[in-house]
């Protein structure tokens, strides 16, 4: 073979590869911003209604001086948050199939995690597709983010206070996880295709504004609280089997909704632990 044609051998080659590399490529969702005008507000609550379940602490099994500050022995996983009042924080409501409406206006604050007294704070993360997620660490030991989903990366923090950033360039759920022996560690993400996404406070509210009018399906998402039992995984740093939680799947309630014009529209959940 001449020299020409092995370099073009070569091109073809390359071509090849990145046709295929394209075809690999996540979609990107079909959402386009426009000037909404007279559009609608939705609010609304997510409630807990009935006891709280238990077993929703760990125990602190690893670095307890930076872990366990306080000597609680124990630590709260996050998973169910509820007011005073009975407001359900940390519950992600969501449109569904909304195609167009305002700019993105997502809260900032959940697009920086940080791994502070062995927990992920903020402990549900909400960022917008082809947004990017900072990450830190404020613990004086080694953490990592491992996450699964739409997202697959696995990011050690052994230094305090070193920004680590990944772009999200798909939507869905990301589950986030620590695999250097803190395994009560866990955090949910959302990449949102869209802005009408929302994270409940403890007060349990949410509120959609400028939605262009129509009906819509609103779907409230929470991460699930029932112990399901544990499986045994490997501490990244000492190689040795450890034990971590499990919980059942995530739940979802979904309702209509219709949007007027200059209006307001009110949605309410009420989540059970039956």
């Amino acid at each position: 073979m001449s020299t020409i044609q092995s370099g073009w051998a070569r091109v073809a080659l390359v071509l090849t590869f990145l046709v295929a590399a394209t075809a690999l490529l996540p979609a990107q969702s079909n959402y386009t911003v426009i000037n909404v005008s007279n559009g609608g507000t939705i609010s609304g609550e997510v409630k807990w209604s009935g006891p709280i379940p238990k077993g929703l602490e760990y125990p602190v099994t690893k670095d307890p001086q930076i872990c366990d500050p306080e000597s609680k022995k124990t630590v709260d996983l996050d998973r169910l948050i509820v007011g005073s009042e009975g407001g359900l924080a940390n519950t992600i409501v969501y449109l569904k199939d909304v195609t167009s409406g305002k700019a993105f206006d997502l809260p900032e604050q959940r697009r920086h995690l940080n791994q502070l007294h062995c927990r992920y704070v903020p402990h549900i993360l909400l960022v917008p597709e082809n947004a990017v997620l900072q990450m830190e660490s404020s613990d004086a030991t080694l953490h990592t983010i491992h996450m699964e989903g739409v997202a697959n990366f696995n990011l050690p923090f052994p230094f305090m206070h070193q920004i680590t950033a990944r772009t999200m360039s798909t939507p869905g759920l990301v589950h986030l996880q620590c695999n250097g022996g803190h395994v009560w560690m866990s955090a949910e993400m959302m990449v949102a295709p869209h802005p009408y996404y929302a994270v409940t406070d403890e007060s349990g509210r949410f509120e959609f504004t400028d939605v262009p009018a129509g009906t819509y399906q609103i779907v409230a998402w929470h991460e699930g609280w029932n112990f399901a039992g544990k499986t045994q995984v490997y501490d990244v740093l000492s190689q040795q089997k450890v034990s971590r939680p499990v919980f059942t799947d995530a739940k979802t309630w979904e309702k209509s909704v219709t949007v007027t014009g200059g209006k307001m529209s009110t949605v309410n959940f009420v989540i059970s632990g039956k």
